[in-house]
């Protein structure tokens, strides 16, 4: 087979870890599989280096050269503890040195510019990945792997300049990786190439957003016309809710593309929706599997989607820290472009909305924004919509949480949001909003942040989820 292994921060936190990753990459290459490994930044690396560039931007200097040397001193112990050569190891511990004098100097320039444009922002958040994958590839070489390590600009990944959240360039990206990387492959050398990063067509670097290593995967995995992409995590796979939850959580066995891109947009922290958006047109499998217990066949996500009379909803989720906005006024009725107005607002601010439902009297409209952006997502409203001719009042909540239920057996099946609300009834919690897509593959509604467990729990529990 062709795989894409894609392993995410907590599979490479260390160099215990790496070591281990470097036994099952082997292991599957000695079966006779090509493989093209993805890697994630070092947990915790890329919310380092984002904290980073907000003091730098904010002019700040002094914590500079502390920081580098925290990258360094974390980065080498990884790299000495994986990297068994010697020889293989001075080249590598080379490489993160050179990469973090790098990374100094554009901190430094920052700071004296007090300056974090989009482009350089990204520019900053690839280090992570420039330092983590030349290390894996340096521990699978002195393994005796022959290994090359690219940035995802040097496997040829090409996007749009939407720095940030960049988007690919599909045609043209397909024709540079085959060029690259299928070369490597036919040679018997394994690529390593690092997540998250791109270029777009000037070769200035950009980031495919946060949970990018999972589109790497996908484009690669397209590009190259894999058999199947795995995606290597901390957990068996996905799973029916959050077990910290719901301890009774089950793996699921298998889930078509449409219902694994409703759990991802809905907090189902397995994998990107971008990702399962990429493969959808060329039907690679996705395999999501646990990097600390690999012989767990996982979950399997494709296009065939399996509806049991026994699983109507196959999973539940929970998206906490979300706030519920409520815009009111008569004059909203019968006047066209309302919503557009209320949404170009918040779009004028990267304000992202997680859930609409709109009465149909029109007079009023209520959406749930994440909580972090709910105070910019007031102040543009109220200044825009009040006292005019739109708006009487707007109403917010900021202890509120998304439930979302989400399974294909729930199309056409009669009762299923009788069977939600009554399960919710029984535990005595009142919903504030609800909203169901066309597609019925998937129910949400909004509670109180403190009944969200308890909804989640009660829910799991009618749907005998964990059967």
């Amino acid at each position: 087979m062709k795989l894409i292994m894609k392993f995410g921060g907590t599979s490479v936190a260390d160099g215990e870890r790496i070591s281990h990753v470097c036994n099952i990459i082997e292991k599957y290459l000695k079966q006779g599989n090509k493989v093209v490994v993805v890697v994630s930044a070092l947990a915790g690396v890329t919310d380092q280096l984002v904290k980073a560039c907000g003091l730098a931007g904010k002019g700040e200097k002094e914590f500079i050269k502390g920081f580098i040397e925290e990258l360094k001193k974390r980065h080498l112990e990884t790299c000495r503890v994986a990297v068994k050569d010697e020889g293989v190891c001075r080249l590598t511990e080379k490489t993160v040195e050179d990469t973090l004098l790098e990374l100094e100097n554009v901190l430094v320039g920052v700071s004296y510019l007090r300056e974090v444009t989009p482009r350089i922002k990204d520019y900053i958040l690839s280090f992570g990945e420039r330092l983590s994958t030349p290390i894996v590839c340096g521990a699978l070489n002195s393994m005796g792997v022959k290994a090359e390590w690219f940035t995802g600009k040097d496997a040829g990944i090409v996007t749009d300049s939407n720095f940030g959240g960049a988007r690919p360039l599909m045609e043209t990206t397909t024709h540079q990786v085959k060029a690259r990387l299928q070369k490597v492959l036919d040679e018997n050398i394994t690529p390593v190439v690092t997540g998250f990063i791109a270029a777009d067509q000037n070769g200035v670097i950009t980031t495919l957003g946060r949970g990018g290593s999972d589109c790497t995967a996908s484009i690669l995995g397209v590009a190259l016309d894999v058999d199947e992409i795995w995606i290597w995590t901390d957990v068996d796979g996905i799973m029916t809710t959050d077990p910290k939850i719901e301890p009774k959580a089950k793996v699921i066995p298998q889930i078509s593309y449409m219902e694994a891109m409703e759990m991802a947009y809905f907090g189902a922290k397995m994998m990107h929706p971008g990702a399962i958006e990429i493969v959808m047109g060329k039907r690679i499998p996705i395999r999501v599997k646990n990097t600390f217990n690999p012989e767990n066949p996982g979950t399997l996500i494709s296009s065939e989607q399996k509806v049991e009379s026994t699983s109507i909803v196959k999973a539940i989720s929970l998206i906490r820290k979300a706030a519920l906005i409520t815009v009111e006024g008569a004059a909203m009725f019968g006047v066209p472009g309302t919503a557009a107005k209320i949404f170009s607002l918040l779009g004028e601010k990267n304000i992202n909305v997680l859930m609409i439902s709109q009465s149909s009297s029109e007079a009023n409209i209520s959406f749930v924004v994440p909580r972090d952006t709910l105070e910019d997502a007031l102040s543009i409203l109220e200044v825009k919509l009040l006292g005019g001719k739109i708006a009487r009042e707007i109403k917010a909540e900021d202890d509120i949480c998304v439930i979302a239920l989400v399974g294909a057996g729930m199309v056409g099946t009669p009762g299923v949001a009788a069977r939600v609300f009554s399960a919710v009834g029984r535990e005595k919690i009142n919903v504030r909003m609800i909203a169901q897509g066309s597609s019925e593959l998937n129910i949400s509604f909004v509670v109180k942040e403190a009944d969200g467990e308890r909804a989640v729990k009660a829910l799991h529990k009618e749907f005998g989820l964990e059967k």
